[in-house]
């Protein structure tokens, strides 16, 4: 029997014998170049500090810079914009959050999806959310702060990182299910909302743990409650909204790295496996451990389930709460 070749199948067997070489070329040559590390919020925040805690062990086990490079703006979505249309080449990633999949239903339009635009790579941790108050507030429970919402209507106020991030959905549901009337005051990133909750111009917020958690223990500011179904590791004291009365309540802050579609798969592979030996380590989980973060480490297929499931819920949240930006 012989087999005939044509200049056709010649040349298609040449592309695939290229592919399979460049694809062994990536493998073996990358990195060749510092990486750049985007971070879609203000400094200060959980994100801040997970990006360059990661960022300098990962610069360590890859042999390159990982820059962190912040590119705050419209409730995360300016930097994953940005990441979504860099280069797919491993060398620009992003630091992806929950604010994510919240965004794809609050903005009527986005330009990327977050679940087709990106190759997921690991959650890194999971920040508990937490209420908090002003250490001067005389509300020492959730009880006591909701008597004082429903005596004071619209008076009192509650901080976010902006517009359709996960704490103005957390202040939402909260008023829903009390059935108080609170103020929103929306901010560009927790490090002014901090301030302006520890000077007292914002009564209370409902933040990651990572921003305030300093504050709580120096007793500046108390927390009330925690925003996730149990209790966090770093306040074990402090009860959980369900336990506080407001059942089903469970909502928490993940934060992870993604890079662009058509990423090659042995650099993500390459990322996911350095990642996770990081966040897996001791040092590591001691960190997050102090900044009140639970440290995670999936693989990608988990990491876009996550995703895939935080966007459905939170699109349910989203039309309760009529939350829409242009």
């Amino acid at each position: 029997m012989s087999i005939r070749i044509t200049r056709r199948s010649a040349g298609a067997m040449a592309a695939v014998a290229l592919a399979l070489a460049a694809s062994g070329a990536t493998a073996q040559t990358w990195p060749a170049k510092p990486i750049n590390l985007v971070v879609p919020f203000p400094p200060g925040g959980s994100s801040d500090v997970l990006a360059r805690s990661l960022s300098d062990k990962l610069s360590q086990s890859l042999g390159q810079p990982v820059i962190v490079e912040s590119k705050p703006g419209a409730g995360a979505t300016v930097g994953a914009d940005y990441v979504a249309k860099a280069r797919p080449d491993g060398y620009t990633l992003l630091m992806g959050a929950v604010h994510h999949t919240i965004a794809t239903s609050v903005y009527k339009k986005l330009p990327y999806d977050f679940e087709t635009s990106f190759a997921p790579i690991t959650t890194i941790a999971i920040v508990p959310n937490v209420l908090v108050v002003n250490a001067k507030n005389p509300a020492t429970d959730v009880k006591g702060l909701v008597a004082q919402a429903k005596a004071a209507p619209g008076k009192l106020s509650y901080g976010s990182n902006g517009n359709g991030t996960v704490q103005h959905l957390i202040g939402t549901q909260f008023s829903s299910l009390a059935g108080v009337d609170l103020l929103h005051v929306p901010y560009k990133g927790s490090a002014p909302l901090t301030t302006d909750l520890l000077g007292g111009q914002v009564d209370m917020s409902f933040d990651t743990l990572t921003p305030v958690v300093q504050h709580i223990k120096g007793g500046k500011l108390r927390a009330l409650a925690v925003t996730t179904a149990k209790r966090s590791s770093t306040l074990p004291d402090v009860p959980t909204l369900a336990e506080a009365g407001l059942k089903g309540f469970d909502q928490g802050t993940w934060f992870g790295i993604l890079a662009p579609k058509d990423t090659p798969k042995d650099v993500v592979a390459r990322l996911n496996t350095e990642m996770v030996k990081i966040i897996q380590s001791p040092e590591f989980r001691k960190r997050m451990e102090d900044v009140g973060a639970e440290p995670v480490g999936d693989t990608t297929e988990q990491m876009a389930a996550r995703i895939k499931g935080d966007t459905a819920k939170y699109a349910q949240l989203v039309k309760e709460a009529k939350v829409s930006i242009e």
